[in-house]
């Protein structure tokens, strides 16, 4: 299965385009990238991205996808599917864990489901981080089109399975940091 990394936020709580923030020599996507490219189920990666930052994202060596709907997550989720099935990644959680998106796609193929999606014990669920069925895209379509943009509910009305977080190990946990201030990076540099 291939990994479609997200790219398209305007990064605003950070102050600029936080996904090309250097850290360490290199941007924080790429943390992403690597990480998903170390998983034994990932066949390989894309980006999707607005038209407006494609061209940004284009020098990583990786295909970037423009998301022509620019409907939030919901409308990047739906450009990917277009491939075909494919683990969505959001490109600010550097700290994915490759253990943890073998899981979930091993999850995924044994359901048969059109999505698996990891579950909080509060009944938050991590769409961003989650196997996705081509044939979701029919449901994204309709959602869309009838103006529903929210992703969360999108899954929740689909046939999806969910992995309950807190029978996992404590180390894929930090699968689900995610960068939204530069504060965060203080926090993603001493995991």
């Amino acid at each position: 299965m291939r990994a479609a990394v997200l790219a398209g936020g305007k990064s605003k709580r950070f102050g600029a385009n936080k996904l090309l923030y250097r850290i360490g020599g290199k941007p924080l996507i790429m943390y992403v990238i690597e990480r998903l490219l170390q998983a034994e189920r990932v066949e390989g990666v894309f980006l999707v991205t607005s038209e407006e930052n494609a061209g940004k994202f284009r020098h990583l060596g990786f295909e970037v996808i423009t998301d022509e709907l620019s409907a939030g997550p919901i409308g990047g989720v739906y450009t990917a599917l277009a491939a075909g099935d494919v683990f969505i990644a959001a490109g600010d959680m550097p700290t994915i864990e490759p253990g943890l998106v073998d899981f979930i796609i091993e999850r995924f193929a044994e359901s048969g489901r059109m999505a698996c999606v990891p579950l909080w014990p509060n009944g938050y669920i991590e769409p961003l981080h989650a196997a996705y069925s081509r044939r979701f895209r029919r449901v994204l379509a309709r959602r869309i089109k009838n103006g529903s943009y929210e992703l969360n509910r999108a899954v929740r009305d689909a046939d999806s399975c969910y992995i309950p977080i807190e029978n996992l190990p404590e180390r894929w946990k930090e699968s689900f940091f995610n960068v939204n201030r530069k504060e965060d990076l203080r926090a993603f540099l001493r995991v």
